[in-house]
């Protein structure tokens, strides 16, 4: 087993091409698995094997990941339909609702390629499955990121941004992605353990311990600073003497804290069982074979994301229903060929919505006069 992982007469002749070659060789992952879980390669090809009925859970999950789509994708067509909603704060939701969307893909993606799929699986396919989750998860972390900081300019109102606001919000988002996708790449361009199974990962093989510690780590530190910018800005609005900015900061304030909140709950799991598989094996760690399990409970954050939005704010919530009624899912006649048509104005949504505000079912009215 270890000759086929570490063929030392291959890998020390030139170490650099070799690994980049085995990133095609098809034994290389079932090498790799069967050092992760302390097999024999025929015996990980057989549990693989065992497999190959496609799991109700997944069934379910791939549901799931479908409406964290349709979800996200309903934020988005808010955000751009409505130019109430055209401001820094609401764009950075959008980048965060993008990056969930994203998930919901890289997802089902890993759900339909996974399980007797893997052993079929080239390293160089299996870094693209798994990198494009880290992507997606590294774009969320930045967003929120995004999205506190873009809080605490907005309440200590400093101009950082002045006639360029709005070319730098989107630098800041497009630095948020391009960073993103560094991080998420870093192992298919080097940073792996083939060739050095000791470094070698239990729970993703192929990826190095040392590169899912330090991942592990940015994301914390980053959870960190936002927490801090959070109880500043919550100190600020504490201290302001102004009731009615007082009460709409407060409520904004909220609902992201309630984001980051959510956040931090679906993946502590899943970043505590990574951390522990930096500094532990499976026989002394058992828990790590149940690893999924706690993958699966954090794709739950992309979908809760929207709830919370329209829990929160009365206005998105009326956009959305706005939305659904134009593409035909809340009412029984066609689509409206205008839903896609951005609304001119704030005004036009006031004034639609309070127009039909005590009619017996107003946003079904609303749907189709008012876009």
């Amino acid at each position: 087993m270890a000759s086929c992982c570490e063929a030392p007469d291959f890998c020390h002749l030139d170490i650099k091409k070799s690994k980049y070659l085995q990133y095609y060789e098809l034994d290389v992952i079932k090498c790799h698995y069967a050092i992760a879980k302390n097999m024999t390669i025929g015996n990980v090809t057989k549990h693989i094997e065992s497999k190959k009925q496609f799991p109700t859970l997944n069934i379910v999950f791939i549901i799931i990941c479908t409406i964290i789509i349709l979800e996200n994708l309903l934020i988005l067509v808010a955000v751009w339909r409505n130019k109430k909603f055209h401001s820094a704060m609401f764009f950075f939701i959008g980048n965060l609702a993008f990056s969930d969307l994203l998930a919901g893909f890289a997802y089902i993606a890993n759900i339909i390629m996974s399980g007797p799929m893997t052993k079929d699986l080239m390293p160089v396919q299996w870094f693209i499955r798994e990198g494009t989750v880290f992507i997606a998860l590294s774009a969320s972390v930045f967003s929120l990121l995004a999205i506190a900081i873009e809080r605490f300019i907005a309440i200590t109102k400093v101009k950082v941004y002045g006639s360029t606001k709005t070319c730098r919000m989107f630098l800041l988002i497009g630095a948020c992605w391009v960073t993103s996708v560094l991080l998420g790449g870093l192992p298919i361009i080097g940073w792996n353990c083939i060739c050095n199974t000791s470094d070698c990962s239990v729970v993703l093989p192929l990826y190095s311990k040392k590169y899912i510690v330090f991942v592990v780590t940015i994301f914390t530190l980053i959870l960190f600073s936002i927490v801090i910018l959070y109880v500043k800005i919550y100190l600020i609005v504490s201290s302001s003497r102004q009731e009615a900015t007082n009460s709409q900061a407060y409520a904004l304030l909220k609902t992201v804290t309630i984001v980051l909140g959510v956040f931090i709950v679906c993946w502590l799991p899943a970043f505590t069982i990574l951390l522990l598989d930096s500094s532990c094996t499976m026989q002394r760690c058992p828990i790590l074979s149940k690893a999924h399990i706690f993958f699966s409970f954090a794709t739950l954050n992309s979908a809760l994301n929207p709830v919370i939005y329209m829990l929160r704010s009365k206005e998105m919530r009326r956009e959305f229903l706005r939305v659904l009624c134009c593409w035909g899912v809340l009412q029984s006649g066609r689509p409206s060929e205008r839903c896609w048509v951005p609304l001119k104005s704030s005004s036009s949504l006031e004034h639609c919505t309070n127009k039909h505000e005590q009619q017996t079912m107003p946003i079904m009215k609303t749907c189709t006069t008012c876009v």
